[in-house]
């Protein structure tokens, strides 16, 4: 891409606010000894643009969510042949990598665990949490939750879900021969709903609710911290918190961690009270039997109860930090993945026929719940869910810090590298998925999916760092598409060519999913 006239000019006072930014930033000598070193060694890397000092190409990028992510995607299409590229935004070099053998080095190791440093924009709202923590603190805190998503606790969220579900299809029911509708905001607070209550125990009631100044903090938070990633000017914290958009993203800030401190208390004080009314009972103990009715746990409280095995139990901070965490990486990705299961399922009704199957096989002419039991046999809608990922990864791009000098394809990669794999271009490679953009679900039946190299699909990360939610993740979408399907036929009214993407914090079409809802005359369940 070339300089318009007049872009000269703009290039000038941009290329001086950066210089002051890097310079109030960073320690002068070490940071211009450390960057030139970086533009030396990572020379012979194809880049994207045309990389002007410090400035990089800062300029050639789209600031618009759904151009920037285009414009990425472009570059991997163009350059597929090439292992990886470089793109510098300001004085901050990124490796674009989209090939399983260029990811696997990264990912496969224990050395280069730190996230990029694109993340630090997310710390003021999750703190340093599962997502953002490095090192030691990571490695205390994943051992410490990863418990909370055995197998037993997840079938109690089980009935959150079923329970959420039920309410979408009472309300999808209202849309049946009204024609096409937009899907994407009933699915996406069905999945609030969902997470709120297995993530705090709270009833936000989201579906019946959509105007609560959480759930507009939450969007308002996702789609700020997007834009300052990619805008090295607004990165300075003194600089962007007297602007509007960073005094907007501090009063979200104060409703998201009002909201969650809140809900920690009181349920840090529920749990008291139910032990102290346990021990009561114990010592009242008589021959009159109670019985009291067991609570349904959430994240929340397991949070509360753990401790490391120094017996160290985690601070009100720490809780927040995770509970945070919980709800930004537990909603809208599997919202998200909902939305474009359900529009692919609309765009194949031959695959859809094979859903309403194995759904029919399985539950009949039954009103009943999901079980656990039925989350074995749901195989090829778990295959349609998979592959729907694949196509549409929920996160279209996440990104590590390179932790030191290493090679990488042939190329040698300096300490301090961020860099960035983009899930989106790397599934469609025609190496591991032979016609990329077809929608074949068969691809994830275990006969054919043997033998793929494990870096080659990625919706959830990979190695050490994998997302430590996919199960549960899976096994809602499952559920609340199963509930959906049971009761419905989906149609498409859009084309796959006419969706503009929008890749942000996650992969979401822009002006929505539409879709046409038809009552299935075979079942009448829910």
């Amino acid at each position: 891409m070339e300089l318009l006239k007049g872009d000269v000019h703009l290039l000038v006072w941009v290329t001086a606010a950066v210089v002051l930014i890097t310079l109030i930033l960073f320690p002068t000598v070490p940071f211009f000894t450390d960057y030139f070193r970086k533009w030396k060694i990572m020379k012979p890397i194809p880049g994207v643009g045309p990389n002007y000092p410090l400035v990089g190409d800062a300029l050639f990028l789209k600031s618009n969510g759904g151009d920037f992510f285009r414009q990425i995607i472009e570059y991997t299409e163009t350059l597929r042949h090439l292992p990886l590229i470089k793109l510098w935004i300001g004085p901050v070099p990124f490796l674009i990598c989209y090939h399983a053998e260029t990811i696997e080095p990264m990912l496969s190791t224990s050395k280069h665990m730190d996230k990029s440093f694109a993340y630090t924009f997310l710390q003021p709202w999750l703190g340093l949490g599962l997502l953002t923590s490095t090192g030691d603190k990571w490695r205390v805190r994943r051992k410490m939750i990863t418990p909370s998503f055995h197998f037993a606790i997840l079938s109690e969220f089980l009935e959150v879900m079923n329970e959420q579900s039920k309410i979408l299809v009472e309300k999808l029911n209202s849309r049946i021969g009204k024609g096409s509708f937009n899907c994407f905001m009933d699915v996406t607070l069905c999945a609030l709903d969902i997470i709120c209550e297995t993530a705090m125990g709270r009833k936000i009631q989201a579906q019946n609710n959509s105007d609560s100044d959480y759930i507009k903090a939450i969007y308002e938070m996702s789609d700020i911290i997007h834009r300052r990633q990619k805008m090295p000017w607004l990165w300075p914290d003194f600089i962007y918190f007297h602007l509007k958009a960073g005094k907007k993203h501090n009063e979200n800030l104060k409703i998201l961690h009002s909201f969650t401190d809140q809900t920690i208390l009181e349920r840090a004080e529920e749990l008291k009270n139910a032990k102290a009314s346990v021990e009561q009972d114990n010592d009242d103990n008589d021959s009159t039997e109670t019985k009291k009715t067991k609570k349904r746990s959430a994240f929340l409280d397991m949070l509360l109860k753990v401790t490391d095995e120094a017996g160290n139990s985690l601070s009100h901070k720490d809780i927040r930090e995770e509970v945070d965490t919980f709800m930004f990486e537990g909603h809208d990705t599997t919202a998200a993945a909902l939305n474009w299961s359900l529009f692919l399922l609309g765009s194949h009704p031959e695959v859809q026929k094979k859903v309403h199957k194995e759904l029919d096989d399985i539950f009949g002419q039954s009103d009943r719940p999901v079980t656990m039991d039925d989350m074995k046999k749901l195989r090829y809608l778990e295959a349609v869910v998979k592959e729907a990922l694949r196509l549409f990864p929920s996160v279209p791009f996440f990104a590590r810090t390179i932790t030191e000098d290493c090679t990488i394809r042939g190329y040698a990669i300096p300490k301090g590298v961020n860099a960035v794999i983009v899930p989106f271009a790397l599934h469609r490679d025609p190496e591991y998925f032979p016609e990329p953009e077809e929608f074949k679900p068969e691809r994830f039946f275990s006969e054919n999916a043997s033998g793929r190299n494990p870096y080659a699909y990625v919706p959830f990360s990979a190695g050490l760092r994998n997302c430590i939610g996919q199960r549960f993740a899976l096994m809602e979408e499952k559920v609340v598409l199963s509930a959906i399907l049971r009761n419905f036929t989906v149609k498409a009214s859009q084309n796959r060519e006419d969706i503009c993407l929008v890749g942000e914090l996650i992969l979401r079409p822009q002006d929505g999913i539409w879709i046409e809802l038809h009552k299935r005359e075979t079942n009448s369940a829910l």
